[in-house]
């Protein structure tokens, strides 16, 4: 019986020191995390600033990516190229973090490691795998709802990026501000919150935004519009939080939003209380934004018009971009650098010619096609005929590019020109008119006149009657304007109430629109040759501008 008494009491003494070296390894790691944790705290580069103007600041520790304030009230951290490092360094003493600390510290955290491994070597197998199991899903599941946000660097710059002089010029001040925001703050100059580039695909909106962020050497946040999406309600709008919150701590910092449409789209009818959820929390960051905070935001998209009407308003995304489909010159730049570092005796300017309606992507496609050809016939140099050769094997992978004929060129040209001629002559502005594509500039009126508005509509309807009375025919390519002018006809007569019977039929659309063509027909004839000289201009430039065209018929009359 003693026996069994004292076996017991042993077993109690083995488990009660059992539990004192438990509660000692616990110990020495709550003080070793203690020692060794970070306790200071992550700030902004405004806050550093108000610090630097307070003089309150004791020293600088250089750790890493970050610099450590030393002020009587605790120690902060602001990431590195968030300050002026020039100003900062030059008022107060700098140290740099030694390597022997380091060593010491994680010679530390090694024995204190290793007094946790033992305690744990006393605790029962099973229940040790059980537990390791539950955390290894709670892990993974935290993975799969929790991905991380990581500032990149680009090494893109404008030089990797040919043509779009225009879209340029647009981007140069925002780089400016982005690599001096000092000098803005001082002179109270606010600088849009948002820019949205807006553009078909292909032509090098996520290209783009990586220049401008190359170009200002900061921290670039790449997030697509469909990552926000996700089944449970409430995490898109966790993740955008996530976002603004990294960008704001790596100031001044771009966050590039790729088809932000999958995410902006317009609140209707067809209810989706996640990407609603999400689009709020997107809103609401934009207008948390403090003025210059040094945070950019690009989004792009190809569909502005599905856009929330709140995402487009003032004080969200300020400025709009639109990146249209190169034309004959930034055709023949963006050859001329996707040609650089292959050997290639090509005729740019031919090559540039029969490539109308390729986009910036398609055009890379292509000349990478090129060069497989020629390797494949056994040649190191790239010449036209390889183009020449691959030309439909890549139209037949992208059939929304465009690719004309000599005969179709010349009629997409008088189709064309005879819009920026009855523009021009109507005093209906527009930034370029060109082969492919036509930018009039959107009226930003509150109060148009019936006159403003069927004069847009004779622009529309232009190509279709000048080309039915030159060809005597009728072509496909006027599908698309058509459309646009029966839209607007319907607005003019049902919409804005212009019509001249309050109660209206669609008998008057038809009256209004033959009424239109009738004028227009007249016009075209007392234009007719300025029409030729305009066609003639587009053929060999491609593009014209409202002053070029006024220019050509300021000579004829």
């Amino acid at each position: 019986m003693a026996t069994v008494r004292h076996f017991k009491r042993r077993l109690l003494a083995q488990k009660n020191l059992k539990i004192i070296i438990g509660l000692l390894a616990v110990l020495l790691l709550l003080v070793g995390f203690a020692l060794l944790r970070d306790s200071a705290k992550l700030i902004t580069h405004k806050q550093a600033n108000a610090l630097y103007k307070k003089d309150v600041i004791e020293k600088l520790v250089i750790d890493g990516d970050y610099v450590r304030l030393v002020t009587p009230q605790g120690v902060y951290k602001v990431y590195k190229d968030a300050i002026n490092k020039n100003a900062f360094f030059s008022k107060y003493p700098v140290e740099v973090k030694g390597s022997n600390e380091d060593f010491y510290n994680i010679l530390t955290l090694l024995l204190l490691l290793g007094a946790f491994a033992y305690m744990f070597r006393f605790i029962d197998k099973s229940r040790q795998q059980q537990l390791e199991r539950i955390e290894a899903v709670q892990e993974g599941s935290a993975k799969e709802q929790n991905s991380p946000i990581r500032p990149i660097t680009s090494t893109v710059t404008f030089k990797d990026v040919a043509g779009i002089k225009d879209v340029k010029e647009e981007l140069e001040e925002i780089i400016d501000f982005l690599r001096e925001p000092q000098k803005y703050r001082e002179l109270d100059i606010r600088l849009p919150k948002g820019v949205l580039l807006v553009g078909p695909p292909g032509v090098g909106k996520t290209l783009i935004s990586k220049a401008v962020a190359g170009e200002a050497g900061v921290p670039f946040f790449y997030q697509s519009g469909a990552s926000f999406v996700h089944i449970y309600v409430g995490m898109g709008a966790k993740r955008v939080s996530e976002l603004f919150q990294k960008a704001k701590q790596h100031a001044p910092s771009i966050i590039f939003i790729d088809e932000i449409d999958a995410v902006g789209k317009s609140r209707g009818e067809f209810r989706n209380d996640e990407r609603e959820a999400t689009l709020n929390q997107l809103l609401t960051e934009m207008d948390g934004f403090e003025e210059s905070s040094g945070v950019i935001v690009i989004g792009a998209t190809n569909k502005i018009d599905v856009l929330d009407e709140a995402l487009l308003r003032a004080g969200r995304f300020d400025r709009r971009i639109h990146i249209s489909l190169p034309d004959l010159e930034d055709r023949r730049k963006t050859l001329e650098l996707y040609l650089a570092h292959k050997p290639h005796n090509v005729d740019i300017d031919a090559i540039a010619r029969m490539t109308v309606g390729f986009n910036s992507a398609a055009l890379d496609t292509l000349t990478n096609e090129a060069a497989i050809h020629a390797m494949r016939e056994g040649r190191s140099v790239v010449e036209t005929a390889d183009f020449e050769a691959v030309k439909e094997k890549v139209l037949l992978g992208k059939r929304k590019i465009m690719s004309f004929t000599e005969e179709e060129r010349k009629i997409q040209a008088f189709y064309q020109g005879a819009k920026a001629v009855v523009a021009t002559w109507l005093d209906v502005e527009f930034e370029k008119i060109g082969i492919v594509n036509t930018r009039l500039i959107m009226q930003e009126h509150e109060i148009l006149s019936r006159s403003t508005l069927l004069n847009r509509i004779k622009v529309y309807l232009a190509g279709s009657v000048a080309t039915q009375m030159h060809y005597n025919e009728q072509f496909t390519n006027a599908s698309e304007d058509i459309l646009h002018a029966k839209e607007l006809i319907r607005k003019v007569i049902y919409e804005y109430a212009m019509s001249e019977n309050f109660v209206v039929s669609s008998v008057e659309e038809e009256v209004l629109m033959k009424e239109s063509v009738a004028e227009l027909k007249a016009l075209l004839k007392r234009l007719d040759g300025a029409l030729a000289q305009v066609s003639d201009y587009l053929l060999t430039h491609e593009n014209i501008t409202h002053e070029e065209c006024r220019k050509i018929l300021l000579e004829i009359f």
